[in-house]
């Protein structure tokens, strides 16, 4: 096996494990809605998932683990597709807000300000700010 063999399929996993979670947080609620759907649908294709993948994850989301990434500004990125599949549909009650908190720790934000991490990505959301909005101020947020 060569080293971009290697490389792509370890990056291939961090993408499952990444699309699973999202596919854990969007059926939580028992129920996949059209905009969770169409929203996965395009993660699909940006993550590099294969149909047959897509469809083995949607039948068994647990099969792949949550891999962390290493950059602190990838796991922000992956809290952001996180936070959109939770808030997908507009309702925030505490099932959503600790669906969250379980992932942004599984995503390796620590225990001590993952709350305040969490509160802060849900009102960007709400703020309707895009991806590099996203970044930028939980990069930049006073604790």
């Amino acid at each position: 096996m060569s080293f971009s063999d290697l490389f792509d399929s370890e990056f291939k996993a961090r993408n499952k494990g990444h699309f699973s979670a999202i596919v854990r947080v969007a059926i939580a609620d028992g129920d996949l809605t059209a905009e969770e759907k169409q929203f996965l649908d395009k993660l699909k294709s940006r993550l590099e998932i294969s149909d047959a993948e897509y469809e083995e994850i949607l039948e068994n989301p647990l099969k792949y683990p949550i891999n962390p990434p290493s950059l602190h500004v990838q796991r922000i990125e992956r809290l952001f597709d996180l936070s959109r599949m939770v808030y997908a549909d507009h309702v925030l009650g505490p099932k959503q807000k600790e669906i969250l908190t379980k992932f942004a720790l599984a995503l390796g934000f620590t225990p001590g300000n993952v709350n305040y991490i969490v509160d802060k990505a849900l009102s960007l959301l709400m703020l309707e700010v895009d991806l590099d909005t996203f970044v930028y101020e939980m990069q930049h947020m006073n604790k």
